[in-house]
């Protein structure tokens, strides 16, 4: 099970039967070779302990890598030779990591690991310098990496897409697509988020529009935020053709790990409405934002919502809802297939009132 005195064995063989001769005859013959192959000894010296993370199982395998998560009974190990492999948390021996993790043995508190040993079958020692502790892996809820409050840029998004091609009474064509894009750097988070929905029946267009958000939050705790917030829809086929938006106010990040995130914003907006006829109407609004996802079965699962509540201070309109909700299913590390629900709604007079629900099944990337 440990693979030291094999590495020891082979470094030892390799000094005597290939570099140190090779040191004897460069010392007398060449310094330039005696440099290169002093530079060798130190590449092989240095890489010895580099040592992955590695799980034993209770069938004899033993599987190394990296660990990613452990969440819902599924343990995610990313390896060189066949990608992520989620493993059963009931079939796991023991395992050993150099990352600093957090262990969880329940919902609400967790212990940061320096690093993670190998111990008795059923058990794993937690590292944590003069103290380590060992613990029986059937009483761990959850293994994640901690989050940093100060971090370098990390980006990440999606593009999901979905297409309809019947063939009936009526021919219908149906494409659509979504992204949605974060990066964010320090205390600076950047989130931009787009779709395009169209539809024709028997050459007729009865879906024809698109939207664009940017989204600018800067936080001034490890969890309050401030957002600032742009807004643009635009439809050819209904009567409220065109929205802006712009809007500001404080936002609260409840949490944001490997497992998914979770906020709240409530935000002021300006917003003006433009009609297919011509007509114009604008007003003051006040709003709240979420902004959801979890992944499920050792990450292979996502849930995720999102959407806005608004209600106007004097406008046209009673209230407005935008909001979305799914599942994505990784295929690969890259690849998924989803399943998504949209609502978006305008409660108001005739030419502003809106009411759309779009259900669709496609696949996407993600980053």
């Amino acid at each position: 099970m440990n693979s030291t005195p094999i590495l020891e064995s082979v470094l030892a063989k390799t000094l005597s039967n290939t570099i140190m001769p090779s040191f004897r005859q460069a010392r007398a013959s060449n310094p330039l070779m005696l440099s290169r192959t002093l530079l060798c000894l130190a590449v092989v010296s240095a890489s010895t302990p580099l040592l992955a993370d590695t799980v034993w199982l209770k069938n004899g395998d033993r599987l190394t890598g990296k660990i990613k998560v452990f969440d819902g009974g599924k343990l995610l190990i990313q390896t060189d030779y066949a990608g992520a492999i989620p493993v059963d948390w009931k079939q796991v021996k023991t395992l050993q990591s150099d990352q600093e993790l957090l262990v969880k043995q329940d919902a609400d508190t967790g212990e940061k690991a320096k690093s993670l040993q190998a111990a008795d079958d059923g058990k794993v020692v937690l590292a944590n310098g003069e103290a380590p502790k060992t613990v029986d892996l059937a009483s761990i809820q959850q293994i994640i990496k901690p989050k940093p409050v100060i971090e370098d840029l990390v980006w990440k998004g999606n593009v999901d897409m979905a297409l309809d091609y019947k063939r009936a009474e009526k021919d219908t064509n149906d494409y659509d697509v979504d992204f949605k894009t974060t990066a964010r750097h320090g205390q600076w988070r950047h989130t931009g988020q787009g779709e395009y929905n169209r539809e024709f029946q028997d050459d007729v267009t009865t879906t024809d529009n698109w939207a664009l958000e940017y989204d600018l939050d800067r936080f001034l705790t490890e969890h309050w935020f401030w957002q600032g917030r742009l807004t643009y829809k635009r439809d050819k086929v209904e009567d409220l053709a065109r929205q802006r938006t712009v809007g500001t106010g404080p936002g609260y990040q409840f949490w944001d790990d490997e497992l998914g995130a979770f906020s709240l914003g409530s935000l002021v907006n300006r917003t003006d409405y433009e009609y297919s006829d011509g007509g114009k109407d604008n007003f003051y609004s006040l709003a709240m934002k979420w902004n959801y996802n979890r992944y499920l079965v050792g990450k292979t699962v996502e849930f995720f919502t999102s959407g806005e509540l608004g209600k106007p201070i004097g406008g046209p309109a009673e209230y407005s809802l935008d909001a979305e909700m799914g599942l994505r299913y990784k295929v690969t590390e890259w690849a998924s297939l989803n399943l998504k629900a949209e609502r978006d709604v305008i409660s108001g007079d005739s030419e502003s009132s809106l009411s759309k629900t779009r259900y669709t099944a496609g696949f996407g990337v993600a980053w």
